[in-house]
């Protein structure tokens, strides 16, 4: 058998393309930022090209347009990637891509012009209207045919790129990196001891986040859970969806026992968390669910979607409670606001056992091996 490059040996030279990158703060900016320096302390050479404005920074082109409202997008990406490839040379192309990325799409075509070996990260959960933008690129230019390696960050995110990839290219899991080390709290030893129950839920309020939804959840759960037990809810995020969220609060007299305080600096929620009893992720399409697993080291009972990419890391009746839609979620909040024993039990499991998801070094290990297969298949 022909033995497959092993181009993770040694210094690697790297060159990352991203539509966003800092100084813009969201997921794949800061995801794509801490894996630039991981790699760079791991002894690699690394680039970046983005069409996101901003400050100089070592090793990052920016090869931006005027374009309204600042779009991280170039009408002629291709040449500009393709001409700043061809003079760095790396032994690896590694593209980022959301949902849709224009720019990421053009930092694909300029690897494969090139003859580049390139992985190519899916950071999103695909939808239906994604699935079909992605099978009539497919039409249009052949891409299941270029040598790619496709990676993203869970098994639920996985299954889709791969229904529209077809067998032409490997679809491979390696979760979002996270320095899990500041999310171990108070032992159960070092916990308060109370009658009240905690909910807590962490993430930007926006639509396909389901935050409105998040509030039926609680509505319900609070309808089942016997009225002797207190129960409040805090939900930390900002975004587009908090005026719907304080009207329905309004409307549904919830205002009392559930708080919306905005946003919060990582350390506010660390301190959040470490009162809380069980944290909610509701959202049906969560690719990985950065915050879930926080609150799962914290060592939280996490309730989540069974299709999300929580269930990677959160076993049904082990670190957790999975339900597929919103009734069998508040089911699982109200179970767990009213058995104390099983909410304990999940906890004790959650500290003593920390998730393997998220560590660096498997982070890294997973995508040496996309980058050999890649060089295997350029």
């Amino acid at each position: 058998m022909e033995a497959q490059p092993q181009i993770s040996l040694g210094e690697v030279r790297i060159f990352h393309v991203s539509d966003c990158y800092l100084p813009r703060l969201g997921g794949i900016e800061v995801q794509v930022a801490d894996l630039v320096r991981t790699q760079r302390e791991a002894g690699h050479a690394v680039e970046v090209a983005t069409a996101t404005r901003g400050e100089p920074l070592e090793g990052v082109h920016r090869i931006v347009a005027r374009m309204p409202f600042d779009l991280p997008v170039h009408p002629r990406g291709v040449r500009g990637l393709t001409r700043r490839l061809a003079l760095s040379r790396p032994d690896v192309v590694h593209v980022h891509m959301g949902a849709v990325s224009p720019f990421a799409w053009m930092g694909v075509r300029a690897a494969v012009r090139l003859g580049l070996p390139c992985v190519v990260t899916v950071h999103s959960m695909w939808d239906p209207v994604t699935r079909a933008l992605y099978r009539l690129l497919k039409l249009l230019y052949g891409w299941q045919r270029w040598g790619l390696v496709a990676t993203t960050v869970s098994s639920a995110a996985a299954a889709p790129i791969r229904g529209v990839a077809g067998a032409g290219v490997p679809v491979r899991v390696v979760s979002n990196g996270l320095d899990l080390s500041g999310w171990r709290l108070l032992p159960e030893g070092g916990r308060e001891t109370r009658d009240e129950v905690h909910v807590v839920a962490v993430g930007r309020l926006a639509p396909r986040k389901h935050p409105v939804g998040l509030l039926r959840i609680l509505e319900k759960a609070r309808a089942r859970v016997p009225a002797g037990i207190p129960l409040r809810a805090t939900v930390v995020g900002d975004g587009p969806a908090r005026s719907a969220m304080e009207r329905y609060l309004d409307r549904r007299g919830m205002g009392g026992w559930v708080s919306l305080p905005g946003r919060y600096s990582r350390e506010r929620i660390a301190k959040v968390l470490e009162s809380a009893d069980v944290f909610v992720a509701p959202a049906p399409r969560e690719s990985f669910g950065i915050a879930a697993l926080e609150a799962r080291t914290a060592g939280l009972p996490v309730v989540a979607r069974t299709q999300s990419g929580v269930a990677d890391f959160v076993e049904h009746g082990t670190e957790g409670l999975l339900g597929r839609d919103s009734d069998a979620l508040a089911e699982a909040v109200a179970r767990l606001c009213a058995d104390r024993e099983l909410r304990e039990r999940i906890s004790r499991h959650n500290r003593d056992n920390p998730p393997a998801a998220g560590s660096w070094p498997a982070v890294l290990a997973g995508f040496d091996r996309a980058y050999a297969e890649a060089a295997g298949r350029a």
